[in-house]
């Protein structure tokens, strides 16, 4: 009978392993079109809680939906017209100082180097990669104007991208108005001796993502705002520019503080040309650093998250890698799902005779220890309540 058992135990888990395999591969194949769907999944988990929100408060799922959505108009709105001129306002203004900080290089930074370390005038051609560089980014100024030419010119691509394009609002609406019949559904089809194991770990998964979502975007976003009103205050003309892609970069541990200070360093020696306003440059940076460290990161993330700064690094371009921009989207969130099950698997592994018995049975009485009180039967679990971390 424990035979019996044991081989249906087994095939049934071999039978799980192959399904996942297959719809990786699946997965794998489908990439190209899945822009449009991976997006409207996400933003449907990103604004649920906000629906379920409204719909406890008497509003109709479809009304709330409706409300979403104009929420999200109304903030792409608002971003094309307010940040994306300032940007390009700033792209122009760094444009204008390319001459300015090859000037610079050649008529200050080259002569104290010389002194400081015998560098020999011949030794860095800082005139031909000033150039090589002023030709490069005047090249460059008709880029956008070259992609779009050969977009239009290939009618399939330029139909994929309209249609991708539309299909992404469209499956967002569908699918945020029916995300908790979708989730009763898949709760219904669980096996129920899996039950119990995979709510906890859809909860756990859940509170892992939500944290990142609300929490590492919200951080981002802080230091961005952060850089640039403190560069701004400085008096720096690329303020906005620095502040933003050093917000963005943030994503990476220490990254955006590299990138943003030393890219605001050399702007601040070329704008005012001299040292004193780097001080308050540094401070600027040091201080955001220092809120970031003891209140938004403990406050807004906390340490659900805990991916290693080489693992996101990986994540990102794996991720763009296989699925373009979706998966350079996703792949934080998807690492902190695996992240959750890979914890699972090292405590089962722990747990049993492969690791070994003397350990294995020291970690089997711990492990009902660590389990929540209270927890329910599986006939009585409810499903997960995913964005409502």
């Amino acid at each position: 009978m424990d035979e019996a058992a044991t081989s249906t135990s087994v095939a049934q888990r071999a039978l799980v392993l192959g399904v996942v395999v297959a719809v990786g591969w699946l997965l794998h194949l489908l990439g190209p079109i899945l822009m449009p769907f991976l997006t409207g999944m996400a933003l449907a988990y990103l604004w649920d809680p906000a629906v379920d929100r409204m719909q406890r408060a008497g509003l109709g799922r479809t009304l709330a939906v409706c409300l979403v959505f104009l929420c999200m108009g109304l903030l792409l709105v608002a971003l094309v017209l307010v940040l994306v001129p300032l940007l390009g306002r700033q792209m122009h203004v760094m444009a204008a100082k390319v001459p300015v900080v090859i000037e610079w290089f050649s008529s200050t930074l080259l002569p104290w180097l010389q002194r400081r370390f015998g560098i020999a005038e011949g030794d860095l051609p800082i005139q031909a990669l000033g150039d090589a560089l002023v030709a490069n980014w005047q090249s460059a100024g008709g880029f956008a104007q070259r992609l779009l030419s050969s977009a239009t010119a290939s009618s399939i691509a330029l139909v994929g991208w309209v249609v991708n394009l539309v299909l992404i609002p469209v499956v967002t609406f569908y699918l945020l108005r029916d995300w908790d019949r979708l989730l009763a559904h898949m709760h219904d089809v669980l096996p129920r001796a899996w039950e119990r194991t995979v709510l906890e770990l859809a909860r756990e998964c859940d509170e892992v993502v939500s944290a990142f979502i609300r929490g590492q975007l919200l951080v981002m976003l802080a230091l961005g705002v952060c850089y640039t009103i403190g560069l701004m205050l400085v008096g720096l003309d690329l303020a906005l520019l620095i502040g933003m892609l050093a917000g963005l970069a943030s994503i990476v541990p220490y990254l955006g503080l590299v990138l943003g200070l030393g890219s605001a360093a050399i702007a601040t020696l070329v704008q005012f040309g001299d040292w004193p306003p780097l001080l308050w440059v540094l401070a600027v940076f040091v201080a955001s650093q220092a809120l970031e460290g003891m209140y938004l990161t403990p406050r807004l993330v906390g340490d659900r998250i805990g991916l290693h700064p080489v693992v996101v690094i990986f994540a990102v371009l794996a991720g763009g890698q296989l699925f373009g921009f979706t998966g350079v989207l996703l792949a934080l969130p998807v690492s902190a799902v695996i992240m959750v099950l890979l914890r699972h698997v090292h405590e089962r592994y722990r747990a049993s005779v492969f690791y070994g018995p003397v350990a294995a049975e020291a970690v089997a009485v711990e492990v009902p220890a660590q389990s929540p009180a209270g927890t329910q039967s599986p006939a009585g679990a409810q499903p997960p309540e995913p964005g409502g971390a």
